[in-house]
């Protein structure tokens, strides 16, 4: 008998989750921290709470299960995509992570463009220029940080980050790296052309690799802060929305997934690398060997409802309290009640910019046809059916670059919602179905684990 442990670094938390070899749920744990945003439309993260966090997760998922940790065959990682973390020469983080969400290179991304070329840049990383992918950070940093860029020896994304302080190795794998638009996605390997071009040290970058390949194995200092037992193999692992497709099970044409999280991701299968001349979606290496994958963003999906509850929902948080129900429930029920299409009140979710069908740093979230006749309740569905149109903008998408859309699978905090899977539904005009795994990210991560302890024959 064997377990798998995936371990997921998101925006929010980090969460750990203990899987059987038959992918049963065992365990699982989560460890959030802050998240700063020291100027309108800046997000950073300390790596080192990301660290503190995996820790306490691992640590307390195998004090639940009262497993041996002998009997964890692999760990896989997954996490946030894009956001750059900044070592020097010891492995010393220099500054807060930039993340994902980060729109202050705008300027950097212009640059990024007029240096390589538009189509170039397509060609090789087979998306343009994007303010919050990790190649535009870098030039960002050179001219605002200086004096943290000339002490950066490598740069690693945040599981990346995890698995330098389990395993010791600076290390990175496709799905995850093609994201940070230095990779020749074709090619599945850094592009030399690129770096040459924009002035970056090929050392900067981990070794990159496919995710199913081990990539290092826990240290000692590493299994007595975790409870893991010092030498259990660490998987590459992949990027949150290629896990996440995987935990789904998108890995063959024709299942698309559509992701609530904090950002929302309609995510699909391509046995051959398609491209978005207009850069719309994004096309990335898949998590499943020799395989790719096409995605539309919505920023700001989970994240515009927590803004909602966040700012207006005081009452409705002390009654969930009172109850012990989760406040989103009561929310779903207040939404319930109103009519669709809110009385003629409309909401833009671009709370962070925007990239899919938008690809504007600048865009900014907006409600429109509000009246005097509007109460509060039509203004949360507003949120809701708002951030579903935005998915449905980048399903229209995926589907005009040739991808068959057969069946939808809802995921995500939001995808727990029945009146959110609805909405889809009624929208996308598409058969809106859930998996019986709840942790998709993880459980991904795990599948990616136990393909490379040859638990499984292969991902799909």
């Amino acid at each position: 008998m064997s377990y798998l442990l995936g371990v997921d670094i998101g925006t929010s938390g980090t969460k750990s989750v203990l899987f059987h070899e038959n992918g049963t749920q065992t365990a699982s744990a989560t460890a959030e921290y802050p998240l700063y945003q020291p100027r309108p439309g800046w997000a950073e993260q300390e790596p080192e709470d990301w660290w503190r966090a995996a820790a306490e997760s691992i640590a307390a998922v195998l004090a639940k299960s009262g497993i041996d940790a002998g009997e964890i065959a692999c760990v896989g990682l997954t996490g946030q995509m894009h956001s750059l973390v900044c070592l020097d020469g010891g492995g010393n983080v220099l500054r807060r992570a930039i993340l994902w969400c980060d729109q202050r290179t705008a300027e950097a991304a212009v640059e990024l463009t007029e240096t390589v070329g538009c189509e170039r840049l397509v060609e090789i990383t087979a998306n343009p220029a994007m303010t919050g992918f990790t190649a535009a950070k870098l030039p960002w940093g050179r001219k605002s940080e200086p004096q943290v860029y000339e002490k950066t020896r490598k740069i690693l994304l945040p599981k990346d980050y995890i698995r330098l302080r389990l395993t010791g190795e600076y290390a990175t794998e496709v799905s995850d790296a093609s994201g940070m638009q230095l990779l020749d996605v074709a090619g599945r390997c850094w592009s030399d052309p690129l770096l040459k071009s924009l002035g970056f040290d090929r050392a900067l970058l981990p070794e990159v690799y496919e995710s199913i390949c081990v990539t290092g194995r826990v240290t000692s200092a590493a299994a007595k802060l975790t409870g893991l037992k010092a030498g259990t193999p660490v998987v590459g692992g992949a990027g949150d929305q290629a896990a996440g497709g995987i935990g789904n099970g998108i890995v063959r044409s024709g299942t698309v997934s559509a992701t609530l999280g904090t950002s929302g991701v309609v995510f699909a299968h391509t046995d051959r690398m398609l491209l978005d001349k207009k850069g719309r979606v994004h096309t990335l290496c898949h998590a499943v060997p020799g395989c790719w994958h096409v995605m539309g963003v919505t920023q700001a999906a989970g994240l515009s409802l927590k803004w909602f509850r966040e700012q207006f929902c005081g009452e409705e948080e002390a009654v969930a309290g009172r109850l012990g129900e989760d406040v989103y429930v009561l929310l779903d029920r207040e939404a319930a009640e109103v009519p669709a299409g809110c009385d003629g009140l409309f909401y833009l979710p671009y709370l962070m910019g925007e990239r899919t069908p938008h690809l504007d740093p600048y865009a900014r979230g907006v409600f429109f046809g509000l009246s005097a006749r509007h109460t509060r309740a039509e203004v949360l569905r507003a949120v809701m059916e708002g951030v579903g149109y935005s998915m449905k903008d980048c399903l229209e998408i995926i589907g005009q670059m040739g991808v068959p859309v057969r069946e939808v699978r809802a995921s995500g905090g939001g995808g727990r919602s029945i009146l959110w899977r609805q909405m889809l539904a009624d929208m996308f005009g598409k058969k809106v179905t859930t998996t019986n795994a709840s942790e998709g990210p993880a459980l991904g991560a795990a599948i990616l684990a136990g393909t490379a302890a040859g638990l499984y024959g292969s991902v799909a």
